[in-house]
């Protein structure tokens, strides 16, 4: 049996599953990532938890995505993630090469998922789209032309940190007014915060109940979501002309409570021309499944790149 393993490295916890070319995932665990005392051990951590797997099921691994924050995947390093417990420039790549013996790719989390739903989700066929993760940040994978934006460095395509408010809230990447300060799941709560001035409520699930119940501030929390993240994509859209617009993570649970607002606020803000024509969709991968998917999605994108590339030669 082929896999590759799809790997997701979180500031708490990383997540390993073995996946074949169809979506099947054979395997399947989380590790604690603050547990290792360093990257080379969290890839001895994964190597021990992998190999028993591999080796009673006769099974061929033949190569490692990982999604994390702040990866290049021009480098195989991780860059300068604040959320992680590494500082500094991590070649990740390279350790876990060192300790596979096979190929290893490196991206971040949200250009991960964007290969997973290009692969496995509602993407299937779409050659142009944009795909958002909403939770404790904003993130965004820009597939143009069949193909992950990465731009000249590797980091291109952070939507989440382009600044939607002069002077607005501070943001963990040291600016202020940033999608992500307004749009993720601690963005919500800040928002519900400023208009109700009730601060028992610490969770965006929370407001979303709140707001699939009725009460009017929380509905209007989300109004406001919804106008920030409607204007961006608005804006987005005109430099890119998207198939499709993808929307995953937690928020995206409060269903039609984010969803309509933020379709009327997209139209409201689109250019003439694209009017109508863009549908804002949830993503059609599994929640729980997502990480995984899109980890091991930028493996077996590159497979089927280097395949094209020998038919060609």
């Amino acid at each position: 049996m082929k896999v590759v393993a799809g790997i997701d490295i979180g500031g708490t916890n990383t997540v390993i599953g073995l996946v074949n070319e169809h979506g099947h995932i054979s395997f399947k665990t989380s590790v604690s990532t603050r547990a290792a005392e360093g990257p080379e051990q969290l890839a001895h951590t994964v190597y021990k938890t992998v190999q028993p797997y591999i080796a009673a099921n006769n099974v061929q691994l033949e190569g490692i995505g990982i999604g994390a924050p702040n990866g290049n995947f021009y480098t195989g390093n991780i860059e300068f993630a604040p959320n992680l417990p590494w500082k500094g420039i991590v070649p990740l790549a390279k350790i876990f090469e060192d300790k596979f013996h096979v190929p290893v790719k490196v991206t971040n989390d949200a250009n991960a998922a964007a290969l997973g739903e290009m692969i496995f989700g509602h993407a299937k066929g779409m050659r142009d789209f944009i795909f958002i993760t909403l939770g404790t940040g904003v993130g965004s994978g820009i597939v143009v032309n069949g193909q992950l934006v990465y731009g000249n460095d590797g980091f291109a395509g952070e939507i989440g940190h382009v600044i939607i408010k002069r002077d607005g809230r501070l943001c963990g990447c040291g600016r202020r007014g940033c999608v992500e300060t307004y749009c993720s799941a601690g963005g919500i709560v800040k928002t519900y915060h400023e208009i109700s001035g009730n601060k028992a409520v610490t969770d965006s699930k929370q407001v979303a109940d709140m707001a699939l119940a009725g009460d009017k501030q929380a509905l209007e929390t989300f109004d406001k979501t919804a106008f920030y993240l409607g204007f961006i994509l608005a804006n987005a859209v005109a430099y890119l002309s998207p198939k499709a617009i993808f929307i995953f993570g937690g928020p995206t649970n409060a269903g039609h409570i984010l969803l309509d607002p933020l379709r009327h606020k997209f139209e409201e803000n689109l250019l003439q021309i694209y009017k109508n024509k863009i549908p804002i969709l949830r993503s059609g991968l599994a929640e729980n499944d997502a990480a995984v998917l899109g980890a091991a999605s930028l493996m077996l994108n590159e497979k089927k790149n280097n395949a094209k590339d020998a038919s060609c030669v």
